[in-house]
């Protein structure tokens, strides 16, 4: 959708690429919350495959070398690339059209980079990396991490093994 509308702020043949792949994208989504609300993936394919023809003609129309396709031309030949990919989630279940859910995961992390500048030695991007992940994994489990962390730290001063997240 971002890369849709910065094609549809663009002028001429790039803007009008951007606004019909937006409209395109805005009726697939559409059909996505009905399938989130309904359950009904026969409906989803039914709904998403005239979509996926008109996306798929337009990106290989903005792919083919010509003086009004240059800015949208590098763009559609990655989806084009990657078109199968594109469509998982109408196949394949527990799969989103979007990423949201991982760049939400990842958000904290990134956060903690830039406020803290990182760390100074290999050693401590490691601890790092791991205490994230502990505390992503424990959000996602709605796990307590302080409650994790406190059987981790038990278990290394009695010898035990460490306890897996599973």
């Amino acid at each position: 959708m971002r890369d849709f509308s910065a094609h549809s702020e663009g002028v001429a043949a790039q803007k009008e690429f951007g606004e019909a792949c937006l409209a395109i994208a805005g009726r697939l989504f559409a059909a996505w919350d009905e399938y989130r609300r309904s359950g009904d993936r026969a409906r989803l394919l039914e709904q998403a495959a005239p979509l996926k023809d008109e996306l798929r003609a337009l990106l290989e129309q903005a792919a083919h070398k010509s003086a009004k396709t240059r800015r949208q031309r590098p763009f559609a030949k990655h989806l084009l690339q990657r078109w199968p990919a594109l469509w998982t989630f109408t196949a394949v279940p527990d799969v989103e059209p979007t990423n949201n859910h991982a760049e939400r995961g990842l958000r904290g992390a990134v956060i903690l980079r830039k406020l803290s500048f990182g760390s100074q030695s290999e050693e401590g991007e490691r601890t790092i990396e791991r205490l994230l992940s502990a505390s992503i994994t424990c959000r996602l489990q709605r796990r307590s991490l302080f409650a994790y962390l406190s059987e981790v730290i038990a278990a290394r001063i009695r010898g035990d093994p460490i306890p897996l997240l599973a």
